[in-house]
């Protein structure tokens, strides 16, 4: 697949319309959100298109993604976004509204597998398998080619995921505990920020 990869500074430009429903996936420096600062965020319509936006980290000033994030109408589609909301709260000052997540429906979904990485989920259902070659490399200076063709493929195909998956949740009757799960993930995030990060219901 040939992707339309574009690399904005500091932010989205005023004028780009990317529709009602956008895939979402942020780097960091690692995943402790307060030593570990958000280097990127990524964004696709799902049309073989990715808008990359690498922050000034002095600031964090986004006006244009911000509005995006906060958006009630505007759904957001993550793959394991806990780790990516926490970020998100915690550098840019927002909060990320109406969202979905392939994580939590895949775990909920496919129940015949114990591999619920993105990796997985596009060979299953895209029949593509992608290089995580980059997964573990440096996001907080200058990009390359493979870095940014990486960062793509973290969105590009969750539209087509999320669908996928959608299905299986509603022929197996498990669509609703999906969208109980959703309900709970900002508090989920809201925990990690207040670092309790076991599980709360366990004895």
């Amino acid at each position: 697949m040939n992707i339309d990869i574009k690399l904005h500074k500091n932010d989205l430009p005023d004028d780009l319309k990317l529709g009602n429903v956008i895939a979402v996936d942020g780097e960091f420096m690692g995943l402790d959100v307060r030593r570990d600062p958000l280097c990127l965020i990524q964004i696709s319509t799902g049309n073989s298109d990715a808008h990359i936006i690498q922050f000034d980290r002095s600031n964090y000033k986004a006006p244009n993604l911000t509005k995006l994030l906060i958006d009630e109408k505007i759904t957001k589609i993550f793959h394991y976004g806990r780790a990516d909301l926490a970020h998100i709260k915690h550098y840019l000052k927002t909060e990320t509204n109406n969202i979905l997540d392939t994580k939590i429906a895949s775990k909920l979904a496919r129940s015949y597998s114990d591999n619920h990485s993105l990796k997985a989920l596009i060979k299953e259902f895209i029949n593509i398998d992608i290089s995580k070659q980059f997964q573990n490399s440096d996001f907080g200076g200058q990009l390359n080619q493979a870095q940014l063709k990486y960062c793509a493929n973290d969105v590009v195909y969750l539209h087509k995921i999320h669908s996928e998956l959608i299905k299986i949740l509603e022929r197996e009757n498990r669509i609703e505990l999906y969208n109980q799960c959703l309900k709970f993930l900002k508090t989920r995030v809201d925990l990690d920020l207040a670092f309790f990060r076991d599980d709360i219901w366990s004895h």
